[in-house]
């Protein structure tokens, strides 16, 4: 099939894609002269797969065997920041249908009429979106795990018993996460794929389904809204707690002049 990505004879029509979030951001420069697209980046690997780079960490694997895949993550090393370990990941299989019209079927193959590489990168982008929402999905989990036993502690006794420094650990942890959540990637953003194939947009609408893009997103947002709030309750409290500890010295301030002023007076008359 001349359309194919593929250089395989016969076309292949069957791939298997997997997804694998890295880090919070990978440079692509300098593989451009290589590249199949330039946005996002994706590249030839060996005789028949393909790897589609993503700035914001991610990268997805086309019909590339485990050497294959294992050899071009050490070469692209040295340009992932803030990498991920282990990292997430997500695999489907892409499949060809031929002359009918792309289908997603729930939790089974991606099928597709042609292994185009407008096709290719329109279920890249779907997939890259999904295993990043799957690790911030897990690191937000984890935020709401550490805040849980403040949250039951201030319930039952109306105190937090904790110190200074775990609340500030806490409200830090808990901004960090809702910082490289909200502000890595646009889940909402439409690939750019579809700015020159705009007949792919309802291939992009089934991706979008069958991994419940948005709904996740909009779960998420909820949480991380829930994550500031907590943050902001918890600094209002340790905001609550030096203002008592404030008046309260000035209170004892006051006594303590009180008491030498009043001293000072029976002094003063006892010499007389």
């Amino acid at each position: 099939m001349k359309n194919s990505a593929f250089r395989s004879q016969p076309p292949l029509t069957r791939v298997t894609a997997r997804a694998l979030n890295l880090g919070d951001r990978i440079n692509t420069s300098g593989f451009e002269k290589d590249a199949l697209s330039a946005v996002p980046l994706a590249l030839r690997v060996g005789q028949d797969g393909i790897a589609v780079l993503f700035r914001y960490g991610v990268v997805v694997f086309f019909n590339m065997s485990a050497e294959e895949e294992t050899a071009f993550l050490e070469r692209l090393s040295p340009r992932i920041g803030g990498r991920l370990l282990p990292p997430e990941e997500e695999a489907a299989t892409v499949e060809l249908l031929g002359e009918t019209e792309d289908q997603v079927a729930a939790g089974g193959p991606i099928q597709v009429r042609e292994m185009s590489i407008a096709r290719l990168l329109v279920v890249s982008d779907a997939l890259a979106k999904s295993v990043v929402l799957a690790h911030d999905e897990r690191e937000v989990a984890k935020v709401f795990e550490t805040i849980e036993p403040f949250v039951r502690e201030l319930a039952a006794s109306g105190k937090l018993f904790r110190d200074r420094r775990g609340i500030l650990k806490l409200i830090g942890g808990a901004l960090l996460v809702q910082h490289n959540v909200s502000g890595r990637v646009a889940i909402a953003d439409k690939p750019d794929a579809l700015w020159d194939r705009p007949d792919l947009e309802r291939l992009y609408a089934r991706l979008e389904d069958e991994y419940e893009l948005s709904s996740r997103v909009e779960t998420l947002n909820r949480k991380l809204e829930v994550v500031a709030e907590t943050a902001d309750t918890l600094a209002d409290i340790i905001d609550t707690r030096r203002s008592l500890r404030l008046e309260i010295i000035v209170v004892l301030l006051i006594a303590f002049e009180i008491v030498i002023g009043i001293s000072q007076i029976f002094a003063a008359r006892g010499s007389h």
